[in-house]
């Protein structure tokens, strides 16, 4: 385990030296801001329209889960199958690239060891990238009334998409040495998880069921509504599993070269 974090903490300190993390970070939050307060006023805009016309129907129905945090999460979802990409690819390739590659996988570390080091490195990028982001929620709690536990459930499930998406940007990076190559995988790799449940509707029930059981959204959104089910649960596990064993092969695969 110790090693393990070593790695980890020289990858953190590799990825903050570099303007990579910075660029990610600040276009993360400046997205996120411009999503978050355009869904605020337009929620405030109909407050107010509903208001003036006294249609206590419609204020009624406003709700700021369903009006500001859902659309919200999901908007982060699309950023992060950019951003990701940007952060996973070079956490193998550039080791590649610069020749350092063959010098780590000699050293007394496992492939294992290895691997994980790097997962938990990103994966730290990824929940400060997430953390920043309460400032929105914090918001809402300050002068609205969301309700906190469907809230808490759509982030989680946004921290549960982003270990999937780094997963596989880890795969991608070990199996070339250029990054932007990585990254382009990464992103078709994404990006059609992302979108595999769109065909659903047409493609007939058997087929359809197994598109949405495949698409990441399909899961993330049943979160997103405050469902928290083993089946998504195990799905996200299952996916981030994979993609982990699939780069211990690939890493494995060039130790024996």
């Amino acid at each position: 385990m110790k090693s393990i974090l070593i790695i980890a903490g020289k990858e953190i300190s590799s990825l903050f030296v570099s303007p990579i993390a910075y660029v990610v970070l600040t276009g993360f939050l400046l997205l996120g801001g411009w999503f978050f307060f355009n869904l605020l006023f337009r929620f405030n805009y109909l407050l107010t329209l509903y208001t003036s016309f006294q249609n206590l129907q419609g204020i009624q129905s406003l709700n700021l889960n369903e009006h500001v945090v859902a659309p919200l999460l999901h908007n982060l979802t699309i950023v992060l199958v950019i951003m990701v990409p940007v952060i996973t690819m070079r956490t193998f390739a550039e080791e590649k690239k610069n020749g350092t590659y063959e010098l780590l996988l000699t050293s007394p570390l496992t492939v294992t060891q290895i691997v994980l080091g790097k997962f938990l490195a990103s994966i730290f990028f990824i929940f400060v990238m997430i953390l920043l982001t309460g400032i929105y929620p914090a918001i809402l709690l300050l002068y609205g009334n969301p309700e906190l536990g469907i809230l808490a459930s759509g982030y989680l499930g946004l921290l549960l998409l982003g270990v999937v998406f780094v997963s596989v940007g880890l795969l991608t990076s070990s199996l070339t040495e250029n990054q932007i190559v990585a990254a382009v995988t990464c992103f078709v790799i994404l990006l059609l998880l992302y979108v595999l449940s769109w065909p659903s509707e047409s493609a007939g029930t058997t087929i359809g069921d197994l598109l949405k059981y495949l698409s990441v959204i399909e899961h993330f959104s049943e979160m997103v509504k405050g469902l928290i089910d083993t089946k998504n649960l195990v799905y996200f596990l299952s996916l981030t599993l994979l993609s982990l064993f699939l780069t211990h092969r690939s890493v494995e695969a060039s130790r024996w070269r």
